[in-house]
């Protein structure tokens, strides 16, 4: 009888080891895969606050809230699905399809700076004026949420690339975790820099001399910060777009390319050995934007041309 519950014992505690490893294991690589997202995630906070550009300061989180509960609903009655099955059935198609979502993130930061060098500005937002107020905000919803379909496929997509080898049950566990935690912390982020000038503003009315000019350097410093995330997005979007591809040659065994960025990385490395691991990143995080940069001028010279025909 003892010796009955020992056992039993045992194996509960074998089990209880074995989940524990598998949530360490879950973790370790949910973390992994979203890391591998984090330029598709700064460009998605970039992106998301100018939605709330023109409405009035009480209705900016109740929209980035329900930009949220889309960008959700996105990941997890979409594109988890279409990731297992894309996983269990046709694992081959996932390097051509996140060497073609490369393309457009390159395509998208390609675009963002042909529309700088130009001095342009959003045609879509003058017109949205014309609305009403409960118009203006469906519409700002609707094209968010659009928005966040595309990145929020590729944030997926790049997941599910880092995990492919895992079992089916653990890459959904995996998915699940990265999109709750990175839609959290997207939005979160967006929501504390679309309020920032409202806390500007009330620490700018407070008695404290420090409050105040805490206050004053959080609105001035509210145009800045919106221009540093649309730089850091765009050069975000060419760095992992331009990664994808780079990654999808070396998958297809074309290596000319990935072997000349991984030379050049390398020998800068040991040229720098105390900050070898660092530049390493940096060299071929520059050389991914390189090739990000060459892909979506490519793309956009050829739409552009298409249009004017």
């Amino acid at each position: 009888m003892a010796s009955g519950l020992i056992a039993l014992l045992d194996d509960v505690a074998g089990i209880a080891k074995l989940a524990a490893t598998s949530i360490d294991d879950v973790a370790a690589a949910a973390g992994k895969a979203g890391s591998k997202a984090a330029g598709v995630v700064i460009d998605d906070a970039a992106v998301t606050p100018r939605y709330v550009i023109g409405l009035t300061p009480d209705r900016e989180l109740p929209i980035i809230w329900q930009i949220a509960r889309g960008s959700l609903r996105n990941k997890l009655l979409f594109l988890l699905p279409a990731a297992l099955l894309l996983s269990a059935f046709a694992p081959w198609l996932l390097p051509p399809l996140l060497m073609a979502g490369g393309a457009f993130l390159c395509f998208e930061a390609a675009e963002k700076l042909l529309e700088a060098l130009r001095g342009g500005h959003d045609v879509a937002e003058e017109a949205l004026i014309t609305h009403s107020s409960a118009e203006l905000e469906q519409q700002k919803v609707s094209g968010a949420i659009r928005t966040d379909f595309i990145l929020s496929g590729e944030i997926m997509a790049i997941a599910l690339g880092t995990v492919a080898t895992e079992p089916l049950w653990e890459q959904a566990v995996i998915l699940v975790v990265v999109a709750i935690l990175i839609t959290a912390g997207v939005y979160g982020v967006v929501g504390l820099i679309v309020k920032m000038d409202d806390i500007g503003l009330h620490l700018a009315q407070r008695a404290s001399a420090m409050a105040r000019a805490v206050g004053r350097g959080l609105v001035h410093a509210m145009p800045v910060l919106m221009k540093i995330l649309s730089v850091v997005g765009t050069a975000a979007m060419l760095w992992v777009g331009g990664g994808l591809i780079v990654h999808g040659l070396h998958e297809f065994h074309w290596d000319l390319i990935p072997g000349a960025i991984h030379a050049v990385a390398e020998g800068t490395a040991h040229a720098l050995p105390a900050v070898g691991p660092a530049v390493d990143w940096v060299v071929n995080a520059v050389g991914s934007g390189i090739v990000g940069l060459i892909i979506g001028g490519v793309i956009v010279a050829i739409l552009h041309l298409f249009k004017k025909h």
